[in-house]
């Protein structure tokens, strides 16, 4: 059973930074291709940023593009989402998800956690 905890969610100022974690356990975290989704209040689920199993073709939504950044650090397990220049409408739950390569779906999910951009 694989389990996708996140972490670093809060309140910033427009402008202001984040970097958000998410923790894999109970598989080998190289397995996997990852990525971040968001949902904000009222709409879809919308994809945000993902990469290959050893992190070297990050991709990105338009949206967040030179914005965001997507890491990973294998020997810890973790999958990071480095947020700069963040405005009011990346306000959302933040959800982190895995799958077994970049041509299949994302099957393993976390509980997501709340970024809320305001002033």
């Amino acid at each position: 059973q694989v389990q996708l905890v996140e972490s670093g969610g809060g309140l910033v100022q427009p402008g202001g930074s984040l970097r958000l974690s998410c923790l894999v356990s109970g598989r080998t975290f190289s397995w996997y291709a990852m990525g971040w989704f968001r949902q904000a209040p009222g709409k879809e689920r919308e994809f945000v940023a993902g990469d290959n199993r050893n992190g070297s073709m990050p991709y990105y939504a338009d949206s967040v593009k030179g914005r965001f950044t997507i890491s990973r650090d294998n020997t810890k397990n973790t999958l990071y989402l480095h947020m700069n220049s963040l405005k009011y409408e990346d306000t959302a739950v933040y959800y982190c998800a895995a799958r077994y390569g970049s041509l299949s779906n994302f099957v393993y999910w976390g509980q997501g956690t709340q970024v809320t951009v305001s002033s």
